[in-house]
């Protein structure tokens, strides 16, 4: 059954694809962040969505997270080409089309693992 982007069910679904794949686990492994996403441009609005890391796991959902690391702006458009394996986040970093505030050390501490974040998100029906 497809999930919508960025709807309750999506987060569900790729938090267990997350932390069902060996090698994003192992990548994360030793890493603690907790990162605040606000995609823009969403029906006229915006969602929120969060992920923490911790002890070798991911945790995800749709709202706000309390005291986060950094915060990730980005446009509906540009979340969906990052999703789809379309446009790399550093690339979309570079452009500014992806904008980050808080620690910038912290997020590149798992650059290596969010890059797999499409190969990932490839593995689940999604509608975008």
């Amino acid at each position: 059954m497809a999930v919508r982007f960025l709807s309750p069910e999506w987060a569900e679904a790729f938090k267990a694809a997350l932390n069902a794949d060996p090698a994003f686990r192992e990548g994360i492994a030793g890493q603690r962040v907790r990162l605040q996403n606000v995609i823009t441009d969403v029906d006229g609005g915006e969602v929120r969505y969060w992920v923490r890391v911790e002890d070798g796991v991911v945790d995800l959902g749709l709202g706000d997270i309390e005291a986060p690391d950094a915060v990730v702006t980005q446009s509906y458009a540009t979340a969906v080409a990052i999703a789809k394996g379309e446009l790399e986040q550093v690339s979309a970093f570079m452009t500014g089309k992806l904008r980050v505030s808080g620690d910038l050390i912290a997020l590149m501490g798992l650059q290596g693992p969010f890059a797999s974040f499409p190969e990932i998100m490839a593995s689940l029906d999604v509608e975008y």
